[in-house]
């Protein structure tokens, strides 16, 4: 039985005040499972054991169910920290010890509404449940709110003022608990503030660091008296005035100090007039600031450390370090192929399997284009593909097993479905015994046969990696020669076998031939897009004679016989290379503005430099950035401290 799966990740938070003690903390990843119970009672609670021992901050949910009056719930007391919600669901045991929980940040919800959620905490056969929920270090709930319900057994928690503990500006949902007259039920002790507390005597009164403040403060405090108010990057209260003195922190700890953001990643060079990796920028690690992401987590743009990359950006590795990377068009996808996970014993594409093929870019297995995808099989009462449906082919651009066409629909002239594929593996091949005699047989990684195509159109193509083509019985196809094929082969034992397509002759008569753009090497189909290799120059996958340096448009510059749009911030020149590289730095003059080297699209703005100073600059009469008075704190029009828009104010 497979469960939920712990973390185990330790790393060092340095925290201040009381928490300096114990520089280690354990950070476990947590669930959302709500109520689902893990195989038997005693198997779920072994899980929980395992996932939150010596667990100080827990990601994501805290989720406590299913636990009985024999469970030892020790394990819970060092919990300090929840990223999500807390719920404490259909328990029987008379205490949940979480008198160390300091703050819930609710960045996940219990349906979307809640941060802690207790219910069902009663076994009224057995007459047991919950009565002391020990939460007696809980001060602040960042976001959402409270719900209490059906928990006949528990006592003192209709006490509890909320408006300390929840952030009341987000307008919470609130449930309480309803007043337990019970005759076990102690009153609180006399102590306790407001007569709020968790349970019995003086060490559970509830501990309150917002409404006892005084009006100076702008958020949480250790007192009543104005130098008691909390530094405003803390949370759940702290020990002292400065934000090394939080309790815990309201946005993010960077070794031992509250702040709201980590240091960046990236700062503004003065000497490059580029961003540059920033010595002391940090990760966010879930609150917290770290120089290393954990090694089963990914790096975001921004900074952050994740479980997976957000949507339109995929997993790479970048010197060791797994990194979000923007997808360049579509992103990395991979699918099964025939002979691989569920299409393990199918024999072709057809109707039932052409809808999982959708935006693959990887195709782990074999594809196979037979008679019965066009037809359909009445064996199995799978319909006739629409050849339409074969588009989906569209964005793969590899294949680790073979491909092999034998039917292909008659108003389709080329493979075009398959114009973007660049790789065939070859690891699993076709013996194509259903097509050739005895003789003929090998084993191939492309076969095409006994279609109506006019030309092959693979044009990306590059590689077959192992394995040999054998193209048959295409009566109409040109643009064939078994010589072109080597040029993609990784072995010299690969052959390529053209056998009774279209006569040589009959295709030279009819113009079927390469373009003129196309060298000797020959060529997937007629026109210019078609060419192995250019003559001349290529522009996206297109052949021409030359390349836009000095006219036409977009403006281009040329690396190895291609053409490459030059940067949009460089200024269109007739008669004069507009650049002569890649880049806003390789223009001959720009379009918007210059900044040391570089052509932006305007000055710098704000843009965070050394010491997290930011940089303002202006433009001057030639559009060249310049800076602003270093008193300058919004911006500026000129070099004085006259043309600051706003200035740094000192009292004389």
């Amino acid at each position: 039985m497979a469960g939920p799966t712990e973390l185990g990740l330790i790393f060092t938070l340095l925290l201040s005040g009381s928490l300096c003690a114990t520089p280690e903390k354990k950070v476990c990843q947590g669930t959302n499972i709500k109520l689902t119970l893990l195989g038997t009672v005693d198997d779920h609670y072994q899980i929980l054991v395992k996932m939150y021992s010596n667990c100080t901050v827990v990601l994501k949910n805290l989720e406590i169910t299913y636990m009985t009056e024999k469970h030892d719930l020790s394990f819970l007391r060092s919990i300090q920290e929840v990223g999500g919600y807390v719920l404490i669901g259909i328990n029987s045991a008379p205490t949940i010890p979480l008198e160390n929980l300091r703050i819930i940040r609710g960045h996940s919800l219990y349906a979307d509404r809640f941060a802690l959620v207790v219910l069902l905490n009663s076994n009224n056969s057995i007459g047991q449940g919950v009565n002391h929920l020990a939460l007696t270090s809980l001060t602040e709930i960042l976001k959402g709110g409270v719900k209490f319900i059906k928990n006949s057994h528990l006592c003192n928690v209709e006490t509890i003022q909320w408006t300390d503990i929840l952030n009341m500006k987000s307008h919470p949902e609130i449930i309480e608990a309803e007043p337990n007259l019970s005759t076990y039920c102690k009153q609180c002790d006399s102590s306790c503030h407001n007569g709020s507390c968790w349970g019995p005597g003086p060490q559970n009164c509830q501990t309150k660091t917002k409404v006892i403040c005084a009006e100076q403060c702008s958020g949480r405090c250790k007192g009543l008296k104005p130098i008691d108010c909390c530094n405003e990057h803390c949370a759940a209260g702290c020990t002292g005035p400065r934000p090394t003195d939080c309790l815990a922190c309201k946005d993010f700890q960077d070794e031992g100090t509250c702040k709201d953001a980590c240091p960046r990643l990236m700062l503004y060079d003065p000497n490059t007039h580029q961003l540059a990796p920033n010595p002391d920028g940090k990760y966010s690690f879930g609150a917290t600031c770290i120089k290393i992401c954990p090694h089963n987590y990914v790096v975001t743009d921004h900074g952050a450390c994740v479980r997976t990359c957000s949507p339109g950006t995929y997993e790479v590795d970048e010197g060791g370090v797994r990194k979000c990377k923007k997808c360049d068009g579509l992103c990395p996808k991979v699918c099964n192929g025939l002979g691989m996970g569920p299409l393990t014993n199918v024999l072709s594409i057809n109707a039932s399997n052409i809808d999982s093929f959708e935006n693959c870019t990887k195709i782990s297995g074999d594809v196979a284009i037979l008679t019965t995808t066009i037809n359909g099989d009445p064996h199995t009462k799978t319909s006739g593909l629409d050849p339409a449906k074969l588009n989906v082919f569209r964005t793969v651009k590899e294949i680790t097993g073979y491909l092999l066409i034998q039917q292909w629909p008659e108003n389709m002239l080329s493979l075009s479905a398959f114009e973007n594929l660049e790789v065939i593996l070859g690891r699993t091949k076709t013996a194509t015994r259903i097509f050739l005699s005895c003789s003929q047989r090998g084993t191939f990684s492309l076969a095409v046969t006994q279609t109506k195509i006019t030309h092959i159109g693979l044009r990306s193509l590059r590689e077959i990696s192992d394995g040999d083509v054998i193209i048959s019985t295409n009566a109409n196809l040109c643009y064939t020669s078994p010589d072109q094929w080597t040029r993609l082969f990784k072995s010299k034992d690969q052959t390529a076998k053209m056998i009774a397509n279209a006569d040589g002759d009959i295709c030279a008569n009819q113009s079927r031939t390469c373009d003129e753009m196309c060298t000797t090497d020959g060529c997937w189909g007629p026109g210019p897009t078609m060419c192995f290799v250019c003559k001349h120059y290529s522009r996206r996958k297109h052949c021409v004679a030359s390349c836009n340096l000095l006219s036409g448009e977009p403006r281009e510059y040329e690396v190895n016989k291609t053409c490459v749009d030059c940067d949009p911030e460089c200024r269109l020149m007739n008669e004069t290379l507009t650049c002569t590289g890649p880049g806003p730095d390789k223009c001959t003059f720009c379009a918007n503005y210059k900044d040391g080297p570089h052509c932006v699209p305007h000055c710098p703005q704000g843009v965070p430099g050394e010491k997290d100073i930011l940089i303002w600059k202006y433009a001057d009469e030639k559009h060249v950035c310049q800076s602003c008075h270093e008193n300058c704190t919004q911006g500026c029009t000129g070099p004085d401290l006259k043309d600051c828009k706003d200035f740094k104010r000192y009292r004389v």
